[in-house]
């Protein structure tokens, strides 16, 4: 998908590291005056912020938009991002939100590892007065934008700091599950693969210590271009706790057009066929393979 081409202001930044000169939102008629050169409206003249310990009018929406296409998104969601004035994320987060967004708003995208930056950006543009939301796919709060925006909010001085809420949206693992059946039924943990913010080490001891409990198990960041090795890896440190006949259900681009849904076990399990969109869940104890579904049993020692 293509971002909507509305005739936005697209800003790189916010305050000292703003490329239009000024902290410019296009919409019309509430935050005050207006600049000059471009017609559009100044946060640095809205109302109330005369000096830098005015109160803070504006507010930091982190929405979670959901695994996929719009049937997946809450309304809570919906009309965060309706609703604001400025709206920053990933470029492809803000793809899939696109049907949401209008002429009236100013729609900042960045990079996949630019998330400090978008950060800074969302709370500057709240800080200034602005209505913003910030996206993220899945949840905000499970490897997402929220734990970032919040740490940064709470850097600023009270008097400077916008108000922030997180909203819900659908993750992964929940996303996967529910195509495969019902393998979360009881305890289960969310893993992460990724070693860009965590030693392999750290990693792996997590790992050790889920397979150990017997919890179902949702693999986030499997597999990737330049991350080949960490799924085999894993494989073998859940073969030595668990079966070869343990249930494995692979789930790629859950909630979007090219879906896919596999089952198959620990032991047969083709790393080939994952990738950065596939959650991997595995079974423990309790799961069991009834037909086409994966199914994890309520009770602790019983069969589903």
């Amino acid at each position: 998908m293509e971002l909507p081409k509305h005739g936005y202001t697209l800003c790189a930044g916010w305050g000292e590291r703003t490329i239009t000169g000024a902290m410019i939102i296009p919409f019309a008629g509430e935050m005050g005056g207006r600049d000059a050169g471009s017609g559009a409206l100044d946060v640095r003249d809205a109302p109330g912020r005369s000096d830098r310990a005015a109160t803070v009018t504006g507010a930091l929406a982190v929405v979670g938009l959901g695994p996929g296409g719009p049937a997946h998104r809450t309304r809570a969601a919906e009309d965060a991002v309706r609703d604001a004035q400025v709206v920053l994320g990933y470029q492809a987060y803000l793809a899939a939100c696109a049907d949401l967004t209008g002429p009236h708003q100013s729609v900042v995208p960045s990079g996949i590892r630019a998330e400090q930056q978008r950060v800074d950006d969302a709370v500057r543009a709240a800080a200034g007065g602005a209505r913003v939301a910030l996206v993220s796919s899945g949840d905000a709060g499970i490897y997402g934008m929220a734990s970032l925006a919040l740490t940064t909010a709470a850097a600023l001085a009270p008097e400077r700091r916008p108000a922030v809420r997180v909203v819900p949206g659908i993750t992964a693992a929940v996303a996967a599950a529910a195509l495969l059946g019902a393998p979360l039924a009881r305890d289960f943990a969310c893993l992460t693969l990724s070693d860009l913010l965590a030693p392999w080490e750290a990693v792996e001891t997590r790992l050790r210590a889920v397979a150990a409990a017997d919890l179902v198990l949702a693999l986030y960041n499997p597999r990737s271009r330049d991350r080949s090795w960490q799924l085999g890896r894993a494989c073998d440190v859940l073969a030595e706790y668990r079966p070869g006949h343990t249930p494995v259900g692979l789930v790629t681009n859950a909630g979007r057009d090219s879906e896919q849904v596999e089952l198959t076990t620990l032991a047969t399990l083709d790393a080939a066929k994952v990738g950065m969109h596939t959650v991997v869940i595995v079974g423990g104890a309790t799961t069991r393979r009834l037909g086409d579904w994966l199914v994890t049993a309520r009770s602790l020692g019983r069969q589903p």
